[in-house]
């Protein structure tokens, strides 16, 4: 705005020093129109990119519950084989703890024990 006053003020100024005539002035600036922006679709779109986020972020968390819970399912069926396992082997060592050779043996070689060489059974009758 100071610019163009000058410009002007130079035009005048020149011309009253050449004796021409001073040039006619500029047509004024067509007034700038400035869009009215829609607030009302803006705060739509705003809540609606909110929603939108929320939502997504929902998802990806209920995803990563999801995975946990599958990871802990994972491990808990892996303990539960490893227990199936343990418990088979504890069963095989009871069998052979029960076997009535190493009973036999231990009660001979710990315990001085012996086997009877005769067996007799009384039955009474009535």
């Amino acid at each position: 705005m100071l610019a163009r006053q000058e410009d002007e003020y130079d035009r005048q100024e020149h011309s009253l020093y050449a004796g021409a005539p001073s040039p006619a002035p500029r047509a004024p600036k067509a007034p700038v129109i400035r869009k009215v922006l829609n607030t009302s679709l803006r705060s739509h779109c705003q809540v609606l990119f909110l929603v939108i986020a929320v939502l997504a972020m929902l998802v990806t968390i209920g995803s990563g519950i999801a995975a946990s819970r599958g990871y802990k399912l994972v491990e808990t069926q892996q303990k539960s084989e490893q227990l199936e396992q343990e418990n088979e082997r504890l069963n095989v060592d009871i069998a052979k703890l029960k076997n009535p050779q190493r009973i036999k043996s231990i009660a001979e070689s710990q315990l001085n024990m012996q086997v009877p060489k005769k067996t007799y059974f009384a039955h009474e009758s009535e």
